[in-house]
């Protein structure tokens, strides 16, 4: 009898258990698509290419002097290339949210919704998170929407559903789950994807993720594809909380206004966290302070690790740029970073990216070679810093150290740095000439440290790496 009620138990368990997956799972997702289709609309847009048509059956090879003499017979010709992509309707009046990759350089955007065509104009577009706000050119009408959710609360696990227009075949409806959070895949200067397995192919970018609710959680915007096989069910969607806060921005300015630090900043590695006696790798390493930034007017310095900002705990080095970009321009933030092995508290007013200098990128010239010396403990090649280089390069007129010339394909720091780097300081002390660097790399490796070397790379940017040597 005992035996027969565990039974009954087990057997209830099991039921109660299939029933909690059963109603977990939707039935059917119809009736979430028939809601949400009339707010997701198809993109299509249309630009001119211009190119020069050659009258002759022949090509001349690049560099011969025969190009510049034949010049005038080529004919200068015009087509127009269009693309497709996707979109959703977040006000009744027609504002439209895509991707900013759908729109860029177009010359005319028609909007398409059911078996209506509508032409928009782009409100404000921001390539650096890959969003665009359209405008449909229709007072008369009223749009159907649809609102944004909290991704935040969205999990690995959770249901979801793209609508978007595949192939330019129209409005199509998949769904997945969400794969994963916080996903860096290189594509934006605030990669905080969520990955989903539902299947986003060509066409949907620019396309809502929706949660069961009906909420917008996610833009779609990137997938990996091999070969372009089409959806492999790795899919990624910019998260509904980073891209609200642009929108609004773009709907009411028609441009986005950042946080701005005027830092550059790394990881913080096992390394350079064992040599600063931070208990786990944490934070943002300051590689260099801009010139009259916000940062170098509260006193922040080269070789900092902020641990927090405005009451945010800077978990990793990835985390800094999305919060200081979301903060608002002219706020005053405390900052808690770590210097000299103790925690210190600046406060500052906060600019604005789009008003700094930080999006333009200078291209140097290649140094001239002086007197070179092998670094047997490295495997490296290096020659002293010299006048040249600091006029070529911009750099300040009392800098020394020295300047990498080769790395052996043995050496610790093969993809680590780079030919042309300047090492400028070892374990925070500076270099003044290159004679004795090798003994000093030498004795960090007798008394068993990691090599901590703050270095100035081909882009001139100030960076702090941390090796460990065998």
């Amino acid at each position: 009898m005992k035996i027969f009620k565990q039974i009954i138990i087990i057997l209830f368990l099991i039921s109660f258990s299939t029933n909690i997956n059963a109603n977990s799972r939707p039935g059917s997702f119809a009736d979430l698509a028939e809601k949400l289709m009339p707010s997701v609309v198809n993109i299509s847009t249309t630009q001119t290419v211009r190119t020069t048509k050659n009258q002759f059956p022949f090509q001349f090879p690049p560099g011969s002097p025969f190009e510049d003499m034949f010049k005038e017979f080529q004919q200068p010709t015009e087509r127009k290339a269009s693309s497709l992509g996707s979109g959703f309707i977040i006000r009744k009046e027609g504002i439209v949210v895509t991707n900013n990759h759908v729109i860029a350089n177009a010359e005319d955007i028609i909007v398409k919704i059911g078996d209506k065509e509508y032409k928009a104009d782009v409100l404000g577009s921001d390539p650096y998170a890959d969003v665009a706000v359209l405008k449909i050119k229709d007072s008369k009408t009223i749009f159907e929407t649809v609102k944004f959710g909290d991704s935040d609360k969205a999990r690995v696990g959770d249901w979801v559903v793209a609508i978007g227009n595949p192939f330019g075949l129209g409005g199509t409806v998949t769904s997945g789950i969400i794969s994963a959070r916080n996903r860096d895949i290189n594509l934006t200067r605030y990669d905080d994807f969520i990955q989903t397995d539902a299947s986003i192919n060509q066409g949907n970018s620019g396309g809502p993720l929706f949660n069961l609710n009906g909420e917008v959680i996610g833009i779609n915007t990137a997938i990996i594809a091999p070969g372009q096989a089409g959806s492999i069910g790795i899919g990624f969607a910019i998260p509904a909380n980073a891209a609200s806060n642009i929108i609004d921005q773009l709907i009411k300015y028609g441009e986005t206004r950042r946080g701005w630090l005027g830092v550059r900043i790394q990881e913080v590695t096992k390394e350079i966290a064992e040599v600063e006696n931070l208990k786990k790798p944490s934070g943002a390493l300051v590689a260099s302070v801009g010139e009259k930034s916000p940062a170098d007017k509260a006193g922040i310095k080269a070789g900092d690790i902020i641990l927090e900002f405005d009451g945010k705990k800077i978990e990793t080095m990835r985390n800094l740029p999305r919060v200081v970009a979301s903060t608002e321009v002219g706020k005053s933030v405390a900052l808690k970073i770590w210097r000299n092995k103790k925690l210190v508290t600046k406060r500052l007013t906060l600019g604005r990216l789009e008003s700094s200098d930080e999006f333009k990128e200078k291209k140097t010239e290649l140094p001239k070679k002086t007197k070179e010396l092998d670094i047997d403990t490295l495997k490296v090649t290096v020659r002293n810093l010299n006048s040249d280089d600091i006029k070529s390069r911009n750099l300040d007129k009392g800098l020394k150290g020295a300047v990498i010339v080769e790395i052996s394909k043995r050496s610790p720091i093969v993809g680590l740095l780079s030919v042309n780097d300047i090492i400028i300081e070892i374990q925070k002390k500076p270099i003044q000439k290159i004679d004795n660097l090798d003994n000093l790399i030498k004795k960090v490796k007798n008394q068993g440290q990691p090599l901590y070397l703050t270095i100035i790379n081909n882009n001139n940017q100030r960076r702090y790496l941390g090796v460990k040597l065998k």
